[in-house]
């Protein structure tokens, strides 16, 4: 069985992108475009991403770009970034203590300046560089420290990785009904977060414990569910952990055939992305299924390829194993030397990785977190019953008091019935509010969904009949008159797909998704005005930090719908579109040279209306000035939160 995966690795800052897969032409036209500040750190970045697996050497020169540019800017987060993005490739090229030194190094510097989230993330890559090299106490000691911190921050993300990684910790030390423990508790925050990353590392660990715990059939259900989860997100790695689990499974139930292909897919995608780890575990596996359907000639390559490889990658946990698969081999073939000089070996190392201090040390370190726990809410639970006991101190010294100037109760009343009153209408505004935060968000939801249909539904169809229809072209005999009338109606279809994709952009643009708010402004205004007789004149200060998804779309919406009305209405040749960030104020300005209207009139259309709910949302300010002839102004000014 291969050495249990690692929940993974997480990014120390890289929000700007989160749930972003731009393509490679798109990213490196950003690069050649954009300023050099903290923006373009993170498009590097993800331009780097889209190398990882065809070219890691690639992938690697585009992060240090990043990192570089981040260093100069003194962006503190950009640079930790890179330790999260360098990290994955060193391991998969096996260069396992280059990567903890990165990790070691950032850690030191986080304690110093970092927040608790940092501090959790660089544990956590910290304990799994750690893990790779079998060191399974220092790993543990790491992971507790994340998931304390993670716990007290309630960072949901960070307390599924560091559960997931005790997991494969517990499993590595043969303790697998604990792994699977805390696997269950990663799989149920990774089924929370809808992540099928999340999902697919938890339940691989929950499949391996289940493995060791002898349930064949559930272990081979979990891994299938792995394997159909890497093909759904195109990711060779996480293909690979399902492969190696069915094929261990298969072996164990003696289906000897269909496990040595999910061997070898294993190795040949190892060698393709290089991927020596993965390949060692090929070597592993199907070194154990020669061993077992005694092709021992067979298996005597695999196993010293092996060695050779877990020795260069300094995996203690796999070369333990492969020495015993080493005395398995000459046992067999009547080599008693070589096999009792490989049980050596193996008892050594297995003492080594085993022995009752580690487990020891791990178990206390975990009931010493535990502990922990029960103290803090101890000490909760103690404060409250204090409030508890000082308010009712606080009540009855009031009703004493009441007594004494019962003289004022009428007035005290009277105040207190108009307090009432106005927090009741205090609550009314809240519940309007919060029913117009509910309808927009109802509207962006089903604008997301309507787009995502008619892309990927109606746009598919749309494009399939227009393939249908060039090729039926080419097969027939068609008259003059028909030949045009055919291909008129292969423009108009080629019309409808255009149409239909605006439609779906407007509707839900992808630029705000994956780009933000600055560039999906831009690439709006640049859209209406584009073969226009007016122009549309942006500036956008200081947008470049992302904000809440929620805000950022309805600043959208906002300028789009302020745009169309100048656009339908006024009659102008230029319009000045206009939205500033300074900290946690945002405003908004759109003005135009065109016709103007009449206040009292207008304001009651259902366009105003719709921006007054949204500027509600924001609980901003709207002036609109407009006199007919002079044009118009709507200036709007609100507050807004970072998006940390």
């Amino acid at each position: 069985m291969k050495k249990l995966v690692l929940a993974g690795f997480v990014l120390l800052a890289q929000e700007a992108f989160s749930q972003v897969n731009p393509t490679r032409d798109s990213l490196a036209f950003l690069i050649r475009q954009q300023p050099g500040d903290t923006t373009k750190v993170f498009t590097y970045y993800q331009y780097g991403e889209t190398f990882e697996t065809e070219n890691p050497d690639s992938a690697l020169f585009y992060y240090r770009q990043g990192k570089e540019l981040a260093a100069k800017l003194k962006y503190r987060k950009g640079v930790s970034s890179y330790v999260s993005y360098a990290i994955v490739i060193l391991n998969n090229k096996g260069k396992f203590r280059e990567a903890l030194q990165l990790c070691t190094d950032l850690l030191e510097e986080l304690k110093k300046a970092g927040s608790k989230n940092e501090l959790a993330a660089a544990y956590i890559n910290t304990g799994s560089e750690w893990q790779y090299l079998s060191e399974l106490e220092t790993a543990a000691e790491c992971y507790l420290q994340a998931a304390k911190l993670a716990e007290e921050t309630g960072n949901d993300k960070f307390q599924r990785v560091a559960n997931n990684n005790l997991a494969s910790v517990f499993n590595s030390l043969q303790q697998y009904g604990k792994g699977k423990h805390y696997a269950g508790k990663s799989l149920l925050i990774a089924q929370k977060m809808k992540d099928d990353y999340a999902i697919a590392s938890s339940t691989i660990n929950i499949a391996t414990s289940d493995f060791f715990l002898k349930n064949y059939n559930e272990s081979l259900q979990y891994f299938r569910q792995v394997e159909l989860l890497g093909k759904k997100m195109e990711d060779d790695i996480i293909i690979m952990d399902g492969w190696l689990g069915m094929a261990d499974n298969y072996k164990e139930s003696k289906e000897y055939q269909q496990s040595e292909v999910y061997y070898r897919n294993v190795m040949r995608t190892a060698d393709n992305i290089d991927a020596p780890e993965y390949k060692l575990y090929g070597y592993m596996g199907l070194s154990d299924l020669m061993i077992r359907t005694k092709e021992y000639e067979k298996a005597r390559p695999l196993i010293e390829k092996g060695i050779v490889l877990a020795q260069q990658l300094e995996t203690k946990i796999e070369l333990r194993d492969i020495y015993f698969r080493a005395t398995q081999l000459y046992e067999a073939t009547g080599n008693t030397t070589e096999a009792l000089q490989y049980y050596k070996k193996y008892v050594a190392l297995n003492d080594s990785l085993l022995n009752e201090k580690n487990m020891t040390n791990i178990n206390r370190m975990e009931i010493k977190y535990e502990t922990a726990k029960k103290e803090q809410q101890l000490t909760l639970q103690k404060a409250a019953i204090r409030q508890k006991n000082t308010l009712n101190y606080i009540l009855l010294t009031g009703i004493v008091a009441l007594l004494l100037i019962s003289f004022l109760s009428y007035r005290t009343y009277k105040q207190k019935r108009i307090l009432q009153e106005h927090k009741i209408s205090e609550l009314e505004k809240e519940k309007l509010l919060l029913a117009t935060q509910s309808i927009l968000k109802g509207q962006e939801d089903e604008r997301s969904r309507l787009a995502k249909d008619l892309h990927d539904g109606l746009g598919g169809l749309l494009s399939g009949v227009k393939l249908q229809l060039g090729a039926m072209k080419g097969n027939l005999i068609l008259s003059e008159e028909h030949g045009r009338s055919f291909n008129m109606a292969l423009s108009k279809l080629d019309e409808s797909i255009s149409e239909m994709r605006r439609v779906a952009h407007n509707m839900m643009p992808e630029a705000l998704v994956k780009l933000g708010l600055q560039q999906a402004l831009q690439d709006y205004c640049d859209g209406l005005s584009e073969g226009q007789p007016f122009t549309i004149n942006c500036a956008f200060h200081d947008l470049e930090q992302r904000m809440e998804p929620s805000v950022e779309i309805t600043v959208y919406r906002i300028v789009q719908e302020l745009l169309n009305n100048a656009v339908k209405h006024s009659g102008a040749t230029a319009i000045l579109a206009q939205v500033m960030r300074q900290e946690n104020n945002l405003t908004i300005t759109v003005e135009d040279n065109g016709k103007g209207f009449d206040k009292s009139t207008v304001l009651q259309g259902a366009g105003l209306k719709n921006i007054h709910s949204r500027v509600d949302y924001l609980k901003g300010q709207l002036d609109i000035q407009s006199v007919p002839g002079n044009g118009t102004s709507i200036h709007i000014e609100c507050l807004i939160g970072n998006n940390e």
